[in-house]
Parts: C-alpha cells; structure tokens; sequence
C-alpha cells in the first residue's frame, strides 16, 4: 500500500522548511499496513508448496518510537497524537485548546501536513510553540520525523505535546510516534458511519472526538448511532461530543485531559 500511496518519496519530508535528515520507512516493496510481509515461494520440483516469510518492516520505527518515549518520561512530557480525516477540525479544536488552557498548562505542538506551514502558524498565533513537519508525498507521520522534530521544540517540563498527524484515517493509525496515547477524530459532517468504515480509527484510540456538533440542525448526523456504532467497535473508547467554535462539550473534554494529565 505505502508504494501506491506515495510513501516511497517520503525523502521529501522537511521540519520547517528544512529537509529531514534521515528516513526510517523507506521500503521498496508493497505492503498492507498490517506490516507484516508475506511472501509465497514456490519449490523449483513444481509441487507448488509455498513458504510463508513474514517480517515487522516496523521495526526501526518501533525502535526509535521507544527512544521518544524516553525523551517524554525525561522532560515529564505527556503526548497525544491526534488522527483523523482532512478537514476534520484537528487545527481549529487544537487552536480552541490553547486559547483555553495555554494560561494553565504549557502545550506545544508539532504539525503534520504534506505541503505547507498554514497550520503551525495558526497554532503559534493562538500561543503555542509549534514545529512544522511537511511530508511531501507521504500520508503520515513515523516515529524519526517526530524524533527530529523534537530536537526543534523547546518542551517544558511537565507540559502537554500534541501531535497532529497528516489528515488520513488509515495509514497514521499504523504507526507508533512514541505517544501515551492516540486521539480519533471525527466531525459530522462526514457521516455516522465512519466508524464502521474506518474501525482502525477507533481500535488505535483510547478517545474519540464527534466535532462540528453545531451543525448537527442542518445536517442528517445520527450522534446517538455514530456512538453506538463507535463502542462497537471499541467499547473501551472515551467519547467527547464537541464543537471548536461553539466551545461546546469541550470542557467535559478538558477536565478529562487535566485528569489524565
């Protein structure tokens, strides 16, 4: 899959503006993002018996995952890698949070995207620091790009990270950033079946954001069955009705975050 979807040019990726240094997930071969390779070998006598070889290609990234991870313990870091579809509202609901708990709490930020430094410069002028990771053709983040860009962000002790991931639902969940935990989001006016369609979504993640509620009056969104349909899957999820720009449910979201903090 990642040599269909672009991952092959991930080499492209820069951290505000700089090119990356070096690359983990750089395969040439084709893969399901279950990441484990399958490869059939028939004997040469024309039996047709196959051999089965499976590899984790994951696991220079796993590696360098757990070196972040130690990088957050250090500095007291608690980190969140949020994931969700483009146009989501990731950005707006991240703006949101820094407005309202920037003055408590010292959040930073790293900012996945495939081409420009839009969103980062919106987290910096809601009042956060933030590092721009552009990823040229590659639809998510892995474990070096966050690595690297976390040598560019002063991070305080005892302060909140989150990153968010490029807008993608599937390949992002596949991919440990080093993070405490992943954060699903989901808007209304994708549909209530998202879920469904997209169940990696919701069994990566420990919490679930339903954003843009205030549309819900001029949209057909069934909240109750997306719910439903969403501890389906995973019925240990955490789910937060909310809205970025009506603020609403975002406190009930917030209590949980300083709680788990």
């Amino acid at each position: 899959m990642c040599q269909d979807c672009g991952c092959l040019e991930a080499d492209q990726t820069k951290i505000d503006g700089k090119p990356l240094a070096v690359m983990s997930h750089a395969h040439p071969h084709d893969h399901s993002h279950q990441h484990d390779h399958l490869h059939h070998m028939k004997e040469a006598d024309g039996t047709g018996r196959e051999i089965s070889i499976k590899q984790n290609i994951l696991q220079k990234n796993n590696q360098i995952a757990q070196h972040n991870r130690e990088h957050f313990a250090q500095h007291h870091v608690f980190s969140m890698n949020w994931i969700s579809a483009p146009g989501s509202g990731k950005t707006a609901l991240l703006e949101r949070m820094v407005e309202d708990l920037g003055h408590e709490l010292s959040i930073a930020v790293i900012e996945g995207d495939q081409q420009t430094d839009n969103d980062a410069a919106r987290i910096r002028q809601a009042g956060a620091e933030a590092v721009q990771i552009n990823t040229g053709a590659a639809c998510h983040l892995d474990a070096e790009m966050v690595h690297q860009a976390l040598h560019k962000l002063p991070l305080q002790q005892n302060s909140l990270l989150v990153i968010e991931n490029v807008g993608n639902m599937v390949c992002p969940t596949a991919y440990d950033l080093g993070e405490h935990l992943k954060l699903s989001i989901i808007s209304c006016t994708e549909g209530e079946d998202k879920p469904l369609k997209y169940p990696d979504l919701l069994l990566t993640a420990q919490v679930l954001l339903i954003n843009k509620i205030d549309l819900m009056p001029y949209l057909d969104f069934d909240l109750d069955q997306c719910i439903q349909w969403a501890k389906q899957i995973n019925p240990e999820i955490t789910i937060f009705p909310v809205s970025a720009k009506t603020k609403e449910g975002l406190p009930a979201f917030y209590e949980w975050l300083q709680q788990t903090l």
